[in-house]
């Protein structure tokens, strides 16, 4: 099978070295070993050990490439609007497609783990000529201020909705306590304590706050499987865009259990106030 593609984008290999595997002349003649992205792959419908033709322009795709390998990209949210397909050559066959041999745009250097990425970024800097050396926290923190922007506004709509919930959760137990104005009195009647009375009626929002916990943290993860699976196909992508930590769901059901709490305090203490003749209407 024989395609002819036009290379816009082409991606360095991570696993070659810096320098000829031999001359390009002894290698003109031989299909270049190639991987292709899965995206791209299914896209021109090819499969590992087809054949395709490359080139800078359109005019001069002169070079065979067989495809070696078809790949999954690590999930990378810096590059996920972009829609790229990429490519991947090894360095030497790239230096010589691109015409352009001793030279890269940008390589990364892997360290053992009990090095320090600052420290060597730094010493290879006092010594860099036509190059510059970043450790990858900071490029990623580069890269990632988009994501800190939308991060704090989602921030200030939670706060925003944990306020707005609290009040209505206060309403709604206040009128839910109202209803109970006769049941209070005839309990007041009948000898039962006000701190007896406060209890049943501050367990009844306790119950109700759990419920309604459960329910959010249900609909929480239907919402967010949702989410994954829409944008996951829309993207072609493995990446995950919204995740429920336990961490989330523990501050989630506390803060829900702290509010119904709170708000069946406030109104279970204003009923056991209210004298019990008003209560019955009678005063």
């Amino acid at each position: 099978m024989l395609l002819r593609l036009l290379l816009i984008v082409p991606l360095l290999s991570g696993v070659t070295r810096l320098c000829w595997a031999e001359p390009p002349s002894r290698r003109a003649a031989e299909p270049l070993p190639v991987a292709l992205e899965r995206r791209l792959a299914e896209r021109l419908g090819v499969r590992v050990g087809d054949t395709v033709a490359l080139g800078l322009d359109p005019a001069g795709l002169d070079r065979k490439a067989v495809i070696a390998a078809i790949y999954e990209p690590a999930p990378d949210p810096s590059a996920i609007t972009k829609r790229d397909l990429y490519l991947r050559l090894h360095l030497p066959d790239l230096a010589a497609l691109l015409g352009t041999p001793d030279r890269v745009d940008r390589f990364g250097v892997g360290l053992e783990p009990s090095q320090d990425p600052s420290l060597a970024a730094r010493q290879l800097n006092r010594v860099a000529f036509g190059f510059r050396a970043y450790p990858s926290a900071e490029i990623a923190n580069e890269s990632s201020q988009t994501f800190r922007v939308v991060s704090r506004f989602h921030d200030a709509i939670a706060v925003i909705s944990v306020v707005a919930s609290a009040i209505f959760l206060l309403c709604i137990m206040l009128l839910k306590v109202e209803e109970r104005r006769r049941d209070a009195a005839v309990m007041r009647f009948t000898g039962i304590s006000r701190r007896t009375i406060f209890a049943a009626l501050l367990l009844e929002a306790i119950l109700v706050a759990g419920l309604g916990s459960a329910l959010g943290v249900a609909l929480a993860a239907g919402a967010s499987a949702a989410t994954n699976l829409y944008y996951q196909r829309y993207f072609e992508t493995t990446l995950v865009f919204s995740v429920i930590t336990p961490a989330i769901v523990r501050f989630s059901v506390l803060l829900s259990l702290g509010l119904g709490l709170a708000a069946g305090a406030v109104a279970a203490g204003r009923l056991v106030r209210t004298n019990p003749l008003i209560l019955w209407g009678r005063g």
